[in-house]
């Protein structure tokens, strides 16, 4: 389940307060199903909420928790459900630095979304228990006093990509785009995001996952390029590769790789 949950494409939230919605998250076609007990469940509902999705949760369901962050009054109990069969990872909102996280018992998203986060994305992302991070980018900007997802945000993408790499981990996963409706918005955002070394999107309606899926695949003639080169390469024996008058090298075929893996 966690090699799954390191190479998804689209993680879709579902209110804690309606686990019935799983299955409908799931028949959109999303990679992954986030049931949330963080900004979805308000502070009086959170104890019920967390009651009726341990009843409602089949051992087998394979869900990400998102808990309420570290030193919140939510936390333990949060924690503690992700205990449950069914919980195959948790999402750890406002992450800030390795020891909260390493007190979890379950792999972890860990999800950026203030400054001091950022600041610890490195010794985060190396954390016992990390397999991938996350930019909860409304937070973020909303810490950082941003008016926008612009382009000050670009310093921020790259270091959680870089964080991850250094750390060995799968690619980071981007935060939302608001606008449900807006296919053309949402593609758009998604090319940003794999541009920056990310590799998958936060999702909030299940409009949102063929736009997501479709702008993360690559094109039929990078597709066929990407195909070509590997072809070449491992008809070269190790040899020098030479595809149409070019001299292709190893960092080329790896890209190539990663091509058809996103394919």
């Amino acid at each position: 389940m966690i090699r799954h949950l390191s190479t998804a494409r689209s993680f879709l939230f579902v209110p804690a307060t309606r686990p019935e919605r799983i299955a409908k998250a799931r028949a959109s076609g999303a990679d992954a199903v986030v049931v949330d007990l963080e900004d979805a469940v308000p502070p009086q509902e959170k104890a019920a909420a967390r009651a009726g999705l341990a009843a409602a949760l089949a051992d087998d369901a394979g869900i990400v928790l998102r808990i309420n962050a570290a030193g919140t009054p939510f936390h333990t109990d949060d924690a503690h459900l992700a205990a449950h069969s069914g919980i195959a990872a948790v999402m750890l909102a406002k992450a800030e630095s390795a020891a909260e996280i390493e007190g979890l018992d379950k792999p972890v998203i860990a999800l950026i979304e203030t400054a001091r986060g950022l600041a610890a994305a490195r010794s985060i992302a190396a954390a016992r228990g990390v397999f991938r991070l996350a930019f909860g980018t409304i937070d973020f900007m909303a810490d950082l006093g941003l008016a926008e997802d612009g382009p000050a945000m670009a310093v921020y993408r790259a270091e959680l990509a870089l964080a991850s790499r250094l750390a060995g981990i799968a690619p980071p996963v981007d935060g939302i785009t608001a606008a449900i409706d807006d296919d053309a918005l949402i593609a758009e955002e998604t090319r940003r995001a794999l541009a920056f070394g990310f590799a998958a999107r936060l999702a909030i309606h299940p409009r949102q996952i063929g736009p997501i899926h479709e702008a993360l695949r690559p094109s039929d003639a990078e597709i066929v390029r990407a195909k070509a080169i590997v072809d070449a390469a491992e008809a070269s024996d190790g040899g020098a590769i030479r595809l149409g008058g070019e001299m292709i090298d190893a960092p080329v075929v790896l890209r190539a790789r990663a091509v058809l893996a996103r394919a």
